[in-house]
């Protein structure tokens, strides 16, 4: 097949650092690459995914993330540089309403985001003339009338993680610098279960700026150190050397890529069972899920996790190689049936 991949613009593929779907939109071009389909990925000019760009992609603009007029012109030039493609795989939010789409190529576009009322109202159109993938089964449960396609769980590589000993003596915690994340909780938890905690988050713009100054850094202290941003390899060490991964998230999160991370460096996972949790950590195998207040007692317990185990349900469930062939596998099902309709239409 010619796939066509499309990323959003503020964020090169692969990401440099935070960038969950650029990680998504990177690990399926190169597998699909790696199975011998050719590949045409529209995404910022300065990514360095090894597949051929789409033409007339500017830089990535980080400073206008989330701006409409930023992403409707990436979308307009990404389209216009689809032609020959069989298939059309659009990460954008709006791109899949797009008017002017090569005609006769079937689009489908994947959820990666909470459906908010007026998301509810752009996916519900979108499913009239594109395939709809979902992240988790929660994320379909709470919009019963988005339809969709199929449920895809995200994957990884997960030969490119190295497998941490857990010999630390430390609780971790990886995430946004946002109360939805859970980052006061996990620091309560920690000095509960009488375990120093160490914080990664990536702070990004004023609200969360101001919430690190206000909340977090006075909670900060001797057991609570807080590193800022890491690198993938800084990371996979802070993680792969921790006793558990914290993850107490206060809203329900359509998937959360960082606990595959976790539990690919043999690290159990110990958080709140919201959103897509429970489709990924498996409640005393690869880690714990509570209510806050059990999950001191859950943290003080995740030592006794078999680490081979965490590891193993990240290889078997959630690598990157699953994820490409279930999206392959679709594609599949999607081009051929819109061949047979044309056929059925001429």
């Amino acid at each position: 097949m010619r796939i066509g991949l499309i990323s959003a613009p503020w964020i090169p593929v692969p990401p440099p650092g935070y960038g969950g779907t650029e990680r998504v939109v990177d690990s399926l071009a190169r597998g699909f690459a790696a199975a011998g389909h050719e590949v045409l990925l529209a995404a910022p000019s300065d990514s360095t995914c090894p597949v051929p760009l789409a033409p007339r992609m500017r830089p990535s603009e980080p400073a206008d993330m989330g701006l409409a007029l930023s992403e409707l012109s990436h979308i307009i030039r990404a389209y216009d540089g689809m032609a020959g493609v069989d298939i059309i795989h659009d990460h954008t939010m709006t791109g899949p309403l797009y008017p002017h789409r090569p005609a006769g190529v079937p689009v489908v576009t994947t959820i990666h985001i909470r459906l908010a009322p007026q998301a509810l109202d752009l996916y519900s159109a979108i499913g009239k003339t594109a395939g709809i993938i979902a992240i988790s089964h929660d994320q379909v449960s709470r919009s019963p009338q988005v339809p969709v396609t199929k449920v895809i769980h995200h994957g990884m590589d997960v030969a490119s993680v190295p497998v941490g000993q857990g010999n630390g003596g430390y609780l971790c915690f990886v995430g946004r610098m946002s109360p939805d994340k859970g980052i006061l909780e996990a620091i309560h938890i920690a000095r509960a279960a009488v375990i120093p905690l160490r914080i990664s988050a990536r702070i990004q713009g004023p609200e969360e700026q101001g919430y690190f100054d206000d909340v977090v850094r006075p909670a900060l202290g001797p057991d609570v150190e807080f590193t800022g941003p890491l690198s993938d390899a800084e990371k996979y060490e802070l993680v792969g050397g921790a006793l558990a991964f914290l993850n107490p998230i206060q809203w329900p999160e359509p998937f959360g890529l960082v606990m595959i991370e976790a539990l690919a460096t043999g690290t159990p996972v110990v958080g709140t069972p919201a959103g897509a949790a429970p489709e990924i950590v498996q409640h005393g195998i690869t880690g714990y899920l509570g209510g806050v207040d059990q999950l001191a007692g859950f943290a003080a317990q995740a030592g006794g996790l078999s680490r081979a185990a965490c590891r193993a349900s990240v290889e078997h469930r959630f690598s990157s190689a699953r994820m490409v062939a279930d999206h392959l596998a679709l594609y599949e099902e999607i081009v051929g049936g819109h061949a047979a309709e044309r056929r059925h239409i001429t």
